[in-house]
């Protein structure tokens, strides 16, 4: 069963929180972290690991290590692939006809089935408890319409499975807030991240595929596609927004939202 959806930020900020808001940002973390306490498995979608234009991977590697923090903030560890999940997903999406990718590295199973985890995974794994997990990367060449519908196959996939599975969306919002960021700044980062939380607080996220393409290149987020696939995944059974919050403490803007079964 789909037991809940948790959409969270990758920014180091959450860890140390250096004001109110992202304090408030991180209490959000830790809470999702608790609802998602008795779940089998996590499904985890991020932007950060391998980057495919046009395919969805799914990686099958046995033990997921980690190697590479963001601006020198390193957070060791190691996870453990859910590799039934996994081969469940790669090979009936791939049945289905969707542009999916199996990755291994080294080998294919045993101690050398081994994969690099990123911040993009390791800051969200921080505030949850330690399970076994399928970790997903979405592709930006891929339709919308495509997105969503891969996540309404995920979905029914987590649905009608024996195991409790929290689904968790990996993501920060636009990242050009500050005009002494890397990116500079650009007005349209603030309009997509006031939409993103409009939406996310009015129940209202079946408008999110009608977000422009403009508005999207302006902002230079890395959460739209990712969500695209979370909006498709919802349509599987009935869910409430339990809390969110929202914090830009420094160049690019970061959420948290906890939605559980009603």
């Amino acid at each position: 069963m789909l037991a809940g959806i948790g959409l969270m930020p990758h920014g180091n900020p959450v860890l140390d929180p250096p004001d109110e808001k992202t304090a408030e940002l991180a209490g959000v973390l830790r809470r999702i972290g608790e609802a998602f306490r008795d779940v089998d498995s996590y499904v985890l979608i991020s932007p950060h690991n391998v980057r495919m234009s046009d395919h969805l991977g799914v990686v099958m590697a046995q033990h997921l290590i980690s190697w590479l923090g963001f601006d020198g903030v390193e957070l060791p560890g190691e996870w453990e692939t859910d590799g039934k999940l996994a081969e469940e997903i790669y090979e009936r999406a791939k049945g289905r006809g969707f542009p999916v990718v199996d990755l291994h590295f080294a080998s294919r199973s045993g101690r050398y089935s081994r994969w690099p985890l990123t911040w993009g995974e390791l800051i969200p794994l921080q505030f949850l408890e330690k399970r076994p997990l399928v970790l997903l990367t979405p592709a930006r060449n891929l339709s919308r319409e495509t997105l969503v519908k891969l996540g309404e196959f995920l979905g029914d996939i987590m649905e009608k499975g024996e195991k409790r599975v929290a689904l968790i969306i990996s993501a920060d919002h636009g990242h050009a807030h500050d005009e002494n960021g890397p990116y500079g700044y650009r007005k349209e980062s603030e309009e997509y991240d006031r939409m993103i939380m409009r939406l996310i607080n009015e129940s209202r996220l079946e408008e999110l595929p009608k977000i422009p393409d403009e508005l999207i290149r302006n902002a230079l987020p890395d959460s739209y596609w990712q969500m695209l696939i979370m909006l498709g995944a919802m349509r599987v059974g009935k869910f409430e927004l339990k809390e969110s919050a929202y914090a830009c403490p420094t160049y690019f803007g970061m959420a948290g939202a906890l939605w559980v079964r009603r």
